[in-house]
């Protein structure tokens, strides 16, 4: 559902779902495509080098395809500069798009993104003509870089990645989109709840791209379908502005008519 013209933008292109959805992990190809279609996302990521189209991947191929959504490859599982550009240009071949989520992990441990390697891919991607989504850290003066080589969307993690535990700090989270105030951010990583999308909705970012949370979960339909709700709740609550937090507590009913023992 959206507000009027409330759109999601990404490198001009308008879009009705906040939820951009993951195709990896489901129990089997039936659920994965039931809850990419449950959820009302619009865009599904894909990597070609974890997904190989061969043999029976041929099957799930056809399946992405089936779901007539725009496709977003990424560069999941590079280490490297050079092994994440050269795989993204294969993923242009392939997917006729010059979008690219962008990952480079740096610690295998939580896999965390590779600040430095990051920067150096991304100015050698925009330079070659890419739209550049790039998965980092909740770190501003990054995210402040990333801007300014011309990243007009942003993906901060909410905490490492397939960990569920939400937004670690919101704080940091809320400061970069107060800082990028016109830059399209997206958390991605790291949320297991609805209530954690509904979350970073609140705080203002434009949309939070998820897979293990849906794929993992008990009932990856049902699930798919409660995030959808929370991103429509937590972009309503968002644009509603909520009230201000007081310290003390104040009544909601006025006192005018009540008994006159009862006023002082």
């Amino acid at each position: 559902m959206v507000q009027g013209n409330d759109c999601l933008t990404i490198y001009g292109e308008q879009l009705n779902s906040r939820l951009l959805i993951g195709s990896a992990l489901y129990p089997s190809p039936a659920v994965m495509e039931e809850s990419i279609k449950a959820s009302g996302a619009q865009i599904v990521t894909v990597s070609l080098r974890r997904q190989q189209s061969v043999a029976a991947g041929d099957d799930f191929w056809q399946l992405i395809k089936n779901t007539g959504l725009k496709i977003l490859p990424n560069t999941a599982g590079c280490h490297s500069v050079k092994e994440a550009v050269t795989l993204a240009k294969m993923c242009r071949e392939v997917f006729a798009t010059d979008w690219i989520k962008l990952e480079l992990i740096g610690d295998d441990y939580n896999l965390q993104p590779d600040p430095f390697a990051l920067l150096e891919a991304t100015k050698l991607l925009i330079n070659d003509g890419f739209k550049v989504l790039p998965y980092c850290t909740d770190d501003l003066v990054l995210c402040q870089r990333l801007d300014e080589l011309g990243c007009e969307v942003l993906m901060p993690w909410g905490a490492p990645i397939g960990t569920g535990k939400g937004l670690l700090n919101s704080y940091n989270l809320k400061t970069i989109r107060e800082r990028l105030p016109n830059t399209t951010l997206i958390v991605d990583a790291g949320l297991g709840l609805p209530s954690h999308a509904c979350q970073a909705l609140e705080l203002g970012y434009d949309a939070v791209l998820l897979n293990s949370a849906i794929a993992g979960a008990g009932c990856p339909v049902t699930m798919s379908r409660a995030f959808k709700a929370a991103v429509e709740a937590g972009r309503f609550a968002y644009n509603a502005k909520a009230m201000p937090e007081k310290d003390l507590a104040a009544p909601s009913t006025p006192t005018m008519g009540m008994p006159f023992w009862h006023q002082q």
